[in-house]
Formats: structure tokens, C-alpha cells, sequence
């Protein structure tokens, strides 16, 4: 079915194929959105080494990526997906106020408390009561374009920020270039005209079919890439998933997998994303993994990140990821695009 263009096209009838296969596209513009704003000195001011995000759902993800691209600066970085910031803002904080839709309540409620403890704020949103406030309070603020799920803007919700905090670090860390070349041949390689025996994320995505994915990855290396790709799973396929990182989950969730409880392992699908530069102890450590894996008779599946620079193997995973959670939505006949439940959720909180 997944070789069927019009059974895609009258399943996916919100279209998000194409806002797929535009996100080489998007990252382009999101680089520029990052580049044209002016960092100004109240926002680099003295040496900045506490950065807070604050956002929900797919306004989130971008936090997440900041926090594993600059873990190895000496700098905090909190992703706050709440509605009160962590106590240790200060006016010295600069803090990423991120809401798609401009309207999320939570990042609204952390944005006010910002205000008053005279944080370095920045906003991104599309617009919105987010977008007003801004403008009210002279607050820099980056304008992406509306109509879309938010997460699918991942892209606008990540990259200008990852620009900016270079620029307030004063740090050239990443090649962009190589990022929209990647994520362009990923669009290609993995399209629905790429038929299932020569493309990956159909193949992965017919593996998961019936079962509950179990996404492993690897501690600030593709640990926001699993992370994203559950988020994927739950909204896009309607399924339930689970995340887990190397060696965390050598040290609990492994335990299930002896065949020792009551527990139908063949429920499971555990899916690996690896990378190039993960650690050769965790190396071992998956190696491991797999291996009893084997013996239990599990199977999995396993992705590799693409690229040198560590935002493009970010992004290449993520981006990867995304095509699997399209296809296993098409393949269970459910439109990835509606999240009813959620909007559900919403009406009745706005009766409260």
C-alpha cells in the first residue's frame, strides 16, 4: 500500500506530505530568519551562561535541541515545558520564549514571569497573543509563517534559535550548508515515489506495524532525535511509544527483556538511532543489547544519523524519523495530520 500514490494521497488528506517533503525548504528560511535578527547588546550584555526555552509540544523540541548542540559549551541550558521558570533566572538569563500558535498558556504564563524578572527575552511564534505581547513590551521577536501543525515546524522552532545563541556566544560552530544538502537528499531518498524495497522508512514503518516502538537512542548525541520520533508516533501514527537513552537503559529497561515476567515481548519493536560519534563503550554497550536481543528472539531495527556536523546528524535523524511516522500513519489509514484528542483536551480546559 505504501507504493500506492493515491491511497498516500486519500489517506494523508491533510497534506502532510508535502510539508515533508518542503522542510529541506524550511530549514533555509530558518537559517535566514536566525541570521537577519540583530543580536542586540541588551540581549549579549555581560557573559551570558544561563539559557532557559520555554515551550510545549512541538514548540518544545527546538529547546531540546539547543540543550544536546551546545552541551559541550559552558553554558545552562533548561527546557522549561511548564508554566513557572526555573528559580534560577535572573536578568542575566536569556530566555527563548517559543509558542507556534502564539496562544499556548503555559508559555504565556512563563513569558510574564520573564518580564518581571527582567530577562533577556526572545520570542518565536507565528503569532498570536505571544507575538502582541512582544510587541507591547518591546521584546525581539521572530515572526514565522502560520498554517501549519507546529510540529511540523521544527525546523522555524529550532534553527533561528541555534543561530542566535551562536551569535550571543560568540561561537561558529555548525555547518548550515551541509544541513539543507543532507536533509535535500533525504527528501529525495525517502519520498512516496521511492518504492518500499529501496526506501528505509517505509520498510521501518511496516517492521512497526502492530507494535508498540520502543525508540533507543544515545545520551546527548540522539537522545532528542528518539525523543521527537515518539512525540512523531503518538500524533502522527496514533500509536503509543516509549524513549530511552545509552546507558540509562542498561540500567533498568533491559530487565523486562530476559523472558523472566509475564510480559508478550512481541508486542515490541525496538528501534535504534546511532551515530558516528557515539562513544565506543556505548558502542559495546549496543552491541550487547542487540545481541540479547537475538538470543530473546526481538527484533529491531536501526537507523544512522547522516553528516558530519552534529546539527546535521540532528536533523538528518529527526528529519528520518519523520518520514517512518508518516508512513506508519498511511499504512494504519489514519490522517497524520489531526490530533482530535488534543484539541479535545484544549476545549475542555477552556471551560475551566
Amino acid at each position: 500500500m505504501l507504493d500506492d500514490l493515491s491511497y498516500i494521497k486519500n489517506i494523508d488528506k491533510s497534506n502532510m506530505r508535502e510539508i515533508l517533503e518542503r522542510f529541506p525548504e524550511q530549514c533555509k528560511e530558518a537559517i535566514k530568519l536566525g541570521r537577519d535578527m540583530n543580536v542586540t547588546s541588551r540581549i549579549r550584555g555581560d557573559k551570558v551562561d544561563k539559557i532557559v526555552v520555554c515551550g510545549l509540544g512541538g514548540s518544545a523540541i527546538g529547546g531540546d535541541i539547543l540543550k544536546t548542540l551546545f552541551s559541550a559549551q559552558k553554558t545552562t541550558i533548561e527546557v522549561n515545558r511548564d508554566y513557572h521558570l526555573p528559580s534560577f533566572v535572573d536578568e542575566k538569563t536569556v530566555v527563548f520564549v517559543v509558542s507556534y500558535s502564539g496562544n499556548t498558556e503555559e508559555t504565556i504564563f512563563s513569558f510574564k514571569q520573564a518580564l518581571k524578572k527582567s530577562c533577556r527575552i526572545i520570542s518565536i511564534t507565528s503569532g498570536g497573543k505571544l507575538q502582541r505581547l512582544s510587541e507591547q513590551n518591546s521584546i525581539p521577536s521572530i515572526k514565522i509563517p502560520s498554517g501549519m501543525p507546529p510540529r511540523c515546524c521544527v525546523g522555524f522552532l529550532s534553527i533561528p534559535m541555534i543561530v542566535l545563541l551562536e551569535k550571543i556566544l560568540n561561537v561558529d560552530l555548525f555547518d548550515y550548508e551541509e544541513l539543507v544538502q543532507v536533509v535535500s537528499e533525504i527528501s529525495q531518498r525517502y519520498a512516496p515515489e521511492k518504492k518500499t524495497s529501496e526506501n528505509l522508512t517505509k520498510s521501518v514503518a511496516l517492521r512497526l506495524k502492530g507494535k508498540i516502538p520502543l525508540i533507543y537512542g544515545i545520551n546527548r548525541v540522539t537522545d532528542v532525535a528518539v525523543r521527537r520520533l515518539k512525540t512523531q508516533l503518538n500524533e502522527n501514527s496514533k500509536v503509543v511509544a516509549s524513549w530511552d537513552v545509552f546507558p540509562e537503559m542498561n540500567h533498568n529497561e533491559i530487565v523486562p527483556f530476559s523472558g523472566e515476567g509475564a510480559l508478550e515481548l512481541n508486542i515490541f519493536h525496538p528501534l535504534f538511532i546511532r551515530d558516528k560519534g557515539e562513544y565506543q563503550r556505548i558502542t559495546q554497550r549496543i552491541k550487547i543489547t542487540q545481541g540479547l536481543f537475538e538470543k530473546n528472539e526481538i527484533e529491531y531495527s536501526e537507523l544512522w544519523s547522516e553528516g558530519k556536523s552534529l546539527i546535521t546528524r540532528i536533523f538528518s535523524s529527526i528529519y528520518t524519523g519523520d518520514w517512518i511516522s508518516f508512513y506508519l500513519a498511511i499504512i494504519q489509514g489514519v490522517d497524520p495530520t489531526p490530533v482530535s484528542f488534543i484539541d479535545l483536551l484544549k476545549n475542555e480546559l477552556q471551560k475551566i
